[in-house]
């Protein structure tokens, strides 16, 4: 007899964070929008009316309603289109980088050929200890590094159980905790190097021939893709809720690890300029003397 497996599923409504409709099916910004649109038109018909003659009035009120009701009914990246160009417009308009510092000293005039000067950074983080233990809004924090598993590959057994593990790694969270999923563009070509420099060691030339194809082969791959990675962090309040948490979060069958604090600066420093390619390596704790001992 089989036995049928089914996901557990959950029931959630769809529109759990839309505004509320207020009339014709419209919401209080998509009226304001429309209705403001109407009466600025309305204005400059009553005021200018003379000026123009009907055909160019109607023309261009159509013109007029036709972007009002693109810019109240739009949406781009699932935002409403006039919240979305508002950001876009503060965005180009907002340096990229963010360096610690003043906002005296970043009112400097820029010099022509020189890059803008960069915005001051006013980070929430106070401290980070070697061990990964940083300091945000009066509280210790810990960040960990996880792994990811594919939900949907799994039997309606195997979901269950998996749902059930992260509620228990959400139920053993005694304080505020943030999960942060972002993608970082990957450079192969250090794994490129690594395989064409170890090459000429292998045994056999067949295997000397595939090593450096495989070489070539990740460096037109990073040259005409865009390769990416995908970073997982889950910061935690207190050293005790991050070991049950890597505990939770390794029984799901994920790899977890708690960074230390060369790591948590590399990821606050990776996430201060998203733009720019990572460093390799780990980052000197804030308050560390960094040193350099040169060899002969």
């Amino acid at each position: 007899m089989a036995v049928e497996d089914t996901a557990p599923r959950a029931t959630v409504s769809a529109n759990v964070a839309e505004p509320d409709r207020i009339a014709f099916g419209l919401t209080f910004r998509q009226l304001g929008i429309l209705g403001g649109t109407g009466l600025v038109g309305f204005g400059l018909h009553r005021t200018f009316g003379p000026v123009l003659p009907p055909p160019a009035w109607m023309i261009g009120g159509a013109l007029l309603a036709a972007v009002a009701v693109v810019m109240a009914l739009g949406r781009r990246d699932g935002l409403p289109l006039d919240v979305w160009l508002r950001h876009g417009f503060a965005l180009s308009r907002s340096p990229r980088l963010s360096t610690p510092g003043s906002a005296r000293a970043s009112a400097v005039a820029v010099v022509a050929g020189k890059p803008p000067v960069p915005a001051p950074l006013r980070s929430p983080v106070t401290r980070i200890t070697p061990s990964g233990v940083l300091t945000s809004e009066g509280s210790a924090k810990v960040v960990i590094a996880s792994g990811t598993t594919n939900i949907h590959l799994r039997t309606g057994g195997e979901q269950a159980a998996l749902l059930e593990g992260f509620g228990r790694f959400l139920n053993g969270l005694t304080g505020p905790a943030q999960i942060l999923v972002a993608a970082h563009r990957h450079d192969l070509t250090a794994y490129a190097e690594a395989i064409t420099d170890r090459a000429p060691r292998l045994p056999h030339p067949a295997l000397r021939a595939a090593a450096a194809e495989y070489g070539a082969f990740l460096l037109d791959l990073d040259a005409d893709r865009d390769p990416l990675r995908r970073q997982v962090l889950a910061v935690v309040t207190g050293d005790h809720t991050a070991d049950s948490a890597v505990r939770a979060l390794t029984g799901l069958g994920v790899e977890a690890t708690v960074l230390d604090g060369p790591a948590v600066a590399a990821a606050l420093a990776a996430a201060v300029d998203p733009f720019s390619p990572a460093v390799p390596g780990p980052r000197a704790v804030p308050g560390t003397p960094i040193t350099l001992r040169s060899t002969p």
